[in-house]
């Protein structure tokens, strides 16, 4: 189920037109969705990024549903903000810190059970290793943004991928969705520019994930752009903040 880009401004424009001041659970996607871009809470950073994160399309596109357990790996307020918003106060956001990782973004791991962003309750930190990956309850979104390629390269341990492929998968309710979006290299290039353009092969993506059991079931082009060449680094400042990217989703049966 691919989602074009047409249909990212067909959806925005129907959130916005969905949209009410306070959208309980009970509303519609359209509106929990428009409210949730629209909280005026949100830090005037956060909305600066919107035109090129897209989140109303990203979030019209996922469907989760108001009480959904959402948990995001190398978590980021600007997505968190948004998922405990739409999932709302009977759903849960887990800000998943990998060690491995926060070691080497030199941050602070929270501790596990805090909720370290302020005004949203039901997002809380959870803490674990690449290599023994585990959430302290099943999720029905598990979601990896821009990152899925940093668990090839050195710093993270080196991470067993495959392991933490299955135990994502573990960690899933049935019918649950991992989605994963990163920056795209050049096909059949495969693990060559994760280290070096912070890009990976979408083939090796949809590979790993069929050899962890996972179906892939859609795919969205919103943050595709086929004038990156594919061959820049992803921060040069000729294509940071509008690289190609793929917006996959595979489900645990």
């Amino acid at each position: 189920m691919t989602h074009k880009t047409l249909g990212m401004k067909s959806a925005i424009a129907a959130a916005a037109l969905l949209f009410v001041a306070e959208a309980g659970p009970s509303a519609p996607i359209g509106a929990r969705i428009a409210a949730a871009v629209a909280d005026p809470s949100r830090p005037d950073k956060d909305r600066a990024l919107d035109d090129a994160r897209h989140p109303a399309a990203l979030l019209a596109f996922l469907h989760i549903p108001p009480g959904a357990t959402v948990a995001d790996i190398w978590p980021g307020d600007y997505w968190d903000r948004l998922f405990a918003d739409v999932v709302g106060p009977s759903g849960t956001v887990y800000a998943v810190h990998l060690v491995e990782g926060d070691k080497d973004d030199k941050i602070a791991t929270p501790a596990p059970g805090s909720t370290p962003l302020a005004g949203h309750a039901n997002v809380v930190a959870a803490v674990t290793h690449t290599n023994t990956f585990s959430l302290p309850t099943k999720a029905d979104v598990i979601w990896i943004r821009q990152n899925y390629h940093d668990l090839y390269d050195p710093f993270m341990g080196p991470a067993d991928v495959a392991a933490f492929d299955k135990a994502v998968f573990a960690a899933l309710k049935p019918g649950g969705r991992f989605v994963v979006i990163d920056h795209v290299a050049a096909a059949g290039s495969k693990l060559a520019a994760t280290n070096t353009l912070h890009r990976i092969d979408p083939a090796v993506v949809k590979a790993d994930m069929a050899a962890a059991g996972f179906s892939f079931v859609g795919e969205s082009d919103v943050l595709r752009n086929p004038a990156d060449p594919h061959t820049a680094l992803v921060f040069d400042p000729s294509i940071r903040g509008h690289t190609d990217q793929f917006v996959y989703v595979f489900r645990r049966p």
